[in-house]
């Protein structure tokens, strides 16, 4: 795919089409982005380098890109090897080429790569410049999104940040978008890797809020140029932890199904009140990645599942869990549970949701012993007014 940036910089970043398992847990079914940029100028700097898995595409794009020209510097706004996975090889093509990072960013390196990086290495801090000619990039850290060492830069003249992992989203450039468009991927994408910094994305975002941005280059996604104010004003929403859309997810976990028929049928009940968004996901064969996404667009949540070893059925309780780990916060919850002799789930999913920030558990909590009865139904109702 042909992606045009400006006359100066270019796009040499390549599309990893075979990849099943993004960070060995995220499918991808559409693939992954690994985007790097050539700035041609007075002094040449490559922006980020690709994964392994696209070295040699990547490779024949940059020496395309230089057109027999040396670059002066790489600059590495992060040390994941999805980016920094082609250092060394950029390195052994140019030995004079200098190493641009912060502090952290070179006491990392020799986790990763075993070339001496001593000598050819400019260290920068927050606020520091580096002139190409008629392009000035200008740094900042970014501390936890979602790395320590993570930078952005922002490159004055056209107007241009290199936004790191921030702004990212799953799929390949070429594949065709989503319903929601750039949303749906971005969104599965922040959640799942960068969710747990909402703090530090605040704080870059007070950081970008000083620049005067037309374009946002990230290391996965698209080049973003139009209405840049609706995908900043979305990591705000999701930086803060707020709703992004009203709605009720029923996330449930069912052994031999008479769980998820309970489950359908609150969904049914909810709708038939008036709700404006009911959206039912089956934690045993779903994929987890969507309905956290999923979980943090929507205001409302209710969890059902059955007893299980005393406890909860596995998948829920791991579901939690990823929620827990990425902050889930400031949401109505709603809990149903299902135990044939002695019911546990209702017990140990409030016990972790109870350790979540400003959640709100309602009542009534339902139980119901084995499949779902007529006489189940006065407490299902009760439960869907009080989502409601």
């Amino acid at each position: 795919m042909d992606v045009v940036i400006s006359d100066a910089v270019k796009y040499i970043g390549v599309d990893d089409k075979t990849i099943d398992l993004f960070e060995s847990q995220y499918v991808v079914p559409e693939g992954i982005s690994y985007n790097s940029y050539v700035i041609l100028d007075e002094k040449i700097a490559v922006m980020d380098t690709v994964d392994k898995r696209g070295m040699n595409e990547w490779e024949d794009k940059l020496l395309k890109a230089l057109d027999g020209k040396k670059p002066d510097y790489l600059v590495i706004s992060h040390l994941e090897p999805d980016h920094a996975g082609s250092i060394e090889r950029l390195v052994e093509l140019f030995p004079e080429i200098t190493l641009v990072g912060n502090d952290k960013t070179f006491r990392m390196m020799p986790q990763f790569f075993s070339f001496p990086i001593e000598s050819n290495t400019l260290k920068v801090a927050e606020g520091d410049t580096l002139s190409l000619g008629t392009h000035t990039l200008h740094f900042a850290m970014a501390p936890m999104v979602h790395w320590p060492e993570v930078m952005v830069t922002y490159e004055s003249s056209e107007k241009i940040l290199f936004s790191a992992d921030g702004f990212g989203k799953f799929g390949a450039l070429d594949a065709e978008e989503e319903e929601d468009g750039w949303a749906c991927e971005a969104r599965r994408y922040y959640f799942n890797i960068v969710g747990k910094y909402g703090a530090q994305v605040q704080a870059l975002l007070k950081k970008a809020a000083a620049w005067d941005i037309a374009c946002i280059c990230p290391l996965h996604g698209p080049i973003l140029k139009e209405d840049l104010d609706y995908y900043l004003n979305l990591y705000q929403t999701w930086s803060s932890y707020q709703p992004e859309d009203e709605g009720i997810l029923i996330a449930y976990a069912s052994i031999h199904g008479n769980t998820g028929e309970a489950a359908n049928q609150l969904a049914e009940i909810l709708r038939k009140k008036g709700a404006p968004k009911v959206v039912v996901s089956d934690l045993a064969r779903d994929d987890m990645a969507e309905v956290i996404e999923d979980a943090f667009r929507y205001d409302r949540m209710i969890v059902a599942a059955a007893s299980y070893d005393g406890g909860v059925f596995p998948c829920m309780q791991d579901f939690l869990h990823h929620l827990q780990s990425k902050a889930y916060q400031n949401r109505k919850v709603g809990i149903l549970e299902n135990g044939s002799w002695g019911p546990t789930a209702a017990r140990t999913m409030k016990g972790i949701l109870e350790t979540m920030k400003n959640l709100t558990i309602v009542e009534p909590v339902v139980t119901i012993r084995s499949t779902m009865k007529e006489s189940d139904l006065p407490a299902m109702e009760q439960l869907a007014d009080a989502m409601l």
